[in-house]
C-alpha cells in the first residue's frame, strides 16, 4: 500500500471525526440551559395557592365539594374570575388558609399543605395573629421569630421550585372593633410585621401587595367598618379591595392576570 494512499486515510479519518465532533459539541455544550427554564413563559396549568389566616380561610370547605372549596373571600373571587375567563388554561387554584393560624401554625403544617401541592404562585397573607398574640403577651421577640419563620417558609418552597412565583401580602388592621380599643399597640405591632414583609418581598424579589395603603386609601370613601368589619377581617366590599390589588401586582408577573376582571 502506498504512503499516499495511508495518509489519504488518515485525513478522510481525522475530516470524519471532526465534522462528528463539531455536530456533537454544541448539544452537550447547551444541555444545561434545559433546567432554566423561564417561567414568564408559562401561563397555563399553573397551580395557585393561597396559604394564610383566618382572610384566606373564608370559612371555606375542609372536603372536595367544588361549590365551598375556595371560601368566600378574595381567594374565592380571584379563582372564580379567572377560571371562568380562562377555562382552556387548566388552572389548578388551591385555599389552605386556617383561622387562627400564625407564622409558626403554618411551619407545623407547611410540607403538607403547601409544599405537598407543589405550586407555581404562592400567595401569602400572615401576621396578624402574630401581632395580637404578641400585645397580649407583651412579647417583645415576636417580630424576630416572625421574621425568622417567614424566611423559613420562603426558602422551603425556593429549595422546592426556584422558579415559584412569590406574592407576599402584607397584613393589615383597621382601627374599629377590638383594634381600636387598644389602637397604638396594634400600630406599632403591626408595623413591625409589615416592614418584615416589605423587607423580604425586595430580598427574594417577590411579588408584594400592599394591602394597609389599600385600606388607608379607601378609609376616606366609608367608615372604616365598612371595609374591615371588625379592625381585621374585611368585609364584602374589603375583600373586594384585596382583589383588585392583588391581579394589579400579579399582573406585573403573570400577564395572564391583567385580562382577569
Amino acid at each position: 500500500m502506498s504512503a499516499n494512499l495511508n495518509n489519504r486515510r488518515k485525513f478522510l479519518k481525522c475530516a470524519t471525526l471532526a465534522s462528528l465532533t463539531a455536530v456533537v459539541a454544541p448539544t452537550v455544550a447547551f444541555k444545561p440551559t434545559t433546567f432554566l427554564p423561564a417561567f414568564s413563559n408559562k401561563q397555563d396549568h399553573l397551580t395557585i395557592l393561597f396559604q394564610g389566616d383566618s382572610i384566606t380561610d373564608g370559612n371555606r370547605g375542609r372536603n372536595t365539594d367544588p361549590n365551598h372549596i375556595m371560601g368566600h373571600g378574595y381567594a374565592f373571587s380571584i379563582a372564580s374570575r379567572a377560571g371562568a375567563m380562562f377555562p382552556d388554561k387548566a388552572l389548578a387554584f388551591y385555599n389552605r388558609g386556617i383561622s387562627g393560624n400564625t407564622i409558626s401554625d403554618l411551619e407545623a403544617r407547611w410540607q403538607q399543605d403547601t409544599l405537598a401541592l407543589k405550586p407555581d404562585v404562592l400567595s401569602l397573607l400572615v401576621g396578624v395573629n402574630d401581632t395580637e398574640r404578641a400585645i397580649k403577651l407583651k412579647d417583645d421577640e415576636a417580630t424576630k421569630r416572625y421574621e425568622a419563620g417567614y424566611r423559613n417558609l420562603l426558602d422551603q418552597v425556593k429549595s422546592q421550585n426556584a422558579d415559584c412565583v412569590l406574592v407576599l401580602c402584607e397584613p393589615f388592621i383597621s382601627p374599629v372593633g377590638r383594634v381600636k380599643a387598644n389602637w397604638q399597640a396594634w400600630q406599632n405591632e403591626m408595623q413591625q410585621k409589615q416592614a418584615v414583609v416589605r423587607s423580604l418581598a425586595k430580598e427574594y424579589q417577590t411579588i408584594f401587595v400592599p394591602l394597609q395603603k389599600v385600606f388607608d386609601v379607601a378609609a376616606p370613601r366609608a367608615s372604616a367598618d365598612y371595609w374591615v368589619w371588625d379592625g381585621i377581617h374585611p368585609t364584602v366590599a374589603g375583600h373586594e379591595l384585596i382583589v383588585q390589588e392583588w391581579l394589579k401586582q400579579v399582573s406585573k408577573k403573570l400577564p395572564l392576570f391583567k385580562k382577569v376582571v
